[in-house]
């Protein structure tokens, strides 16, 4: 019992950090993607499980936030749902002397939400790409309720932001009347609580909201899988250097069946079909 009580201390110690980076032969620090920043949890509770004597240490804030934390030697792994920047590789380059070492280790779905009662429940990409950019101001454009539409951004360090931006967007600059929050979750919530909201982020956040279906397709696992849903993207971990040690037996435990269906079990899609 003892040893439960002390498993569940650690584990409530070690899946976050703040302005330190811990050390230690037997420390792994993750840090980066909101959208990761549960799943990253997940994966380092069951692999502590699987290791013990190893802490994985988790940290979110953002895409930029963990290539900053690699650059400045905070972090070990770099969480990641998009890919560097040029300006980003370059300084790398200069850190370290050579390029991240990048693997994909899930697919998502970038979804839309919105509240349980709002009655849209299709969308395209150009009612999206209008919505968020201030072109559609009111539901009853779309076939809803004659009643203003509020869209709930993620914050600029997102990744999810960028991603937006470039692949939805088309790269034109997000409504200044939109919403800004910091975390998923707390989208999630705001979304949960206002019939009027929509938002964005990764398939794995269900509970509260509707994933509607965009240009008709559904983000299940199949069609994300086969990029039938036209919003899809990798999930990354970046390395400064080819990891070794620790570090590597954490990756490559990712990307086993078992750290997959982990994957699978927080509503992302692994990489394959594990039959487990």
């Amino acid at each position: 019992m003892y040893k439960n009580i002390l498993f569940l201390i650690t584990i409530l110690f070690v899946l976050n950090f703040c302005s330190f980076k811990p050390e230690g032969e037997n420390v792994i620090t993750i840090s980066g993607s909101d959208t990761m920043f549960e799943l990253n949890q997940e994966l380092a509770k069951e692999f502590m499980l699987d290791n013990a004597g190893i802490s994985v240490y988790v940290k979110g804030g953002g895409t930029r936030i963990g290539i900053t934390d690699l650059i400045k030697k905070r972090t070990d792994i770099c969480a990641s749902s998009r890919n560097l920047k040029p300006e980003e590789t370059k300084m790398l380059v200069e850190y370290y002397g050579s390029l991240a070492t990048v693997y994909l280790i899930a697919k998502d779905g970038l979804s839309i939400y919105v509240n349980p009662n709002n009655i849209v429940n299709d969308l395209t990409i150009e009612q999206i790409k209008r919505i968020f950019t201030g072109k559609i101001t009111n539901w009853k454009e779309l076939g809803g309720k004659d009643t203003a539409i509020v869209p709930v951004l993620r914050n600029p360090n997102s990744g999810t932001y960028l991603y937006f931006k470039e692949h939805v967007l088309d790269n034109e600059d997000y409504t200044e009347s939109g919403l800004t929050l910091p975390t998923t979750k707390e989208i999630i919530k705001y979304i949960s609580e206002n019939v009027n909201a929509i938002g964005y982020g990764g398939v794995g956040y269900k509970n509260g909201i509707v994933q509607l279906r965009v240009n008709g397709v559904y983000p299940t696992e199949n069609n994300i899988r086969n990029d039938t849903y036209p919003i899809t993207r990798y999930l990354h971990f970046f390395v400064s250097k080819t990891p070794s040690g620790n570090i590597k037996k954490f990756i490559d435990w990712t990307l086993s069946p078992k750290g997959q269906s982990v994957i699978r079990k927080s509503g992302f899609i692994p990489l394959w079909d594990y039959s487990l």
